[in-house]
């Protein structure tokens, strides 16, 4: 089966691509360093001839409002029609646990812009919704940094390895569409400011987190709710300490 891999060189492009490949699937690891441009429309058609399965996981360069909703939109309205063109029969997308319940942040916004264009395409589709990658942590600490210390909120997360996160969507990728949304996280729920503050210590990082029910989070406030899964989400099974170990090894 020819599938096509749209930001098939970034971090869960590249880990999906390897997967598929081992599984004995043709894979182009389309992006615009190999010459296919989601946003010109350049090299998307002769990366799409003869495509069975799309999967995008293309992310904007720019997080800023009105540049991240032009890049998913933009994207996502070429990528469709080329998909349309090239007579595609499964459409999967990567996107976040619960995009439509935080309007205040941009780029979820921009999120569930790009979601209900490939609702309304009418190529069959599956997107699978992951929370927040452990392999952020060091982003957030960043976002919440003044000085020494990192203000952060005591919500509760349920963050996930990228690696599971690729697994479970090389299992969608090869499956039938399911013209829904699946959810996926990891196995294990944390309060934020500890979270960070155990990976920071594990990094030997002597910033200190402060506990700070308002602090943002990429410009929106959060509650238990924001950047937790639903009912029955997929899990995966690398926990936290797995994960740190497997850094230091990588490291």
């Amino acid at each position: 089966m020819k599938i096509v891999v749209i930001g098939g060189t970034g971090l869960i492009g590249t880990k999906l691509v390897k997967n598929l490949r081992q599984l004995g699937h043709e894979v182009v690891a389309a992006s615009p360093r190999s010459g296919v441009n989601t946003i010109t429309g350049e090299g998307l058609a002769e990366a799409l001839a003869g495509a069975q399965v799309v999967v995008d996981v293309a992310n904007s360069p720019s997080f800023e409002d009105k540049a991240v909703l032009e890049f998913f939109e933009t994207s996502g309205r070429n990528l469709l029609a080329a998909e349309a063109i090239a007579g595609v029969g499964h459409h999967v997308a990567l996107s976040v646990v619960n995009a439509d319940r935080l309007p205040d942040s941009g780029y979820m916004r921009a999120k569930v812009a790009q979601e209900k264009l490939i609702q309304e395409s009418k190529i069959p589709y599956t997107i699978l919704r992951a929370t927040q990658f452990f392999e952020f942590l060091s982003g957030i600490a960043k976002s919440g940094t003044v000085g020494e210390t990192v203000h952060l909120s005591p919500a509760l997360v349920q963050p996930i390895a990228s690696d599971d996160v690729a697994a479970g969507l090389t299992k969608i990728t090869v499956g039938v569409p399911l013209n829904g949304t699946i959810e996926v996280a990891g196995p294990e729920k944390f309060r934020l400011d500890e979270l960070v503050q155990r990976f920071l210590s594990a990094s030997q990082d002597t910033r200190k987190v402060v506990t700070d029910i308002h602090a943002r989070y990429f410009g929106i406030e959060l509650n238990d709710y924001s950047l937790t899964p639903g009912d029955k989400p997929r899990i995966g099974s690398t926990n936290f300490d797995q994960w740190l170990d497997r850094q230091a090894k990588a490291a």
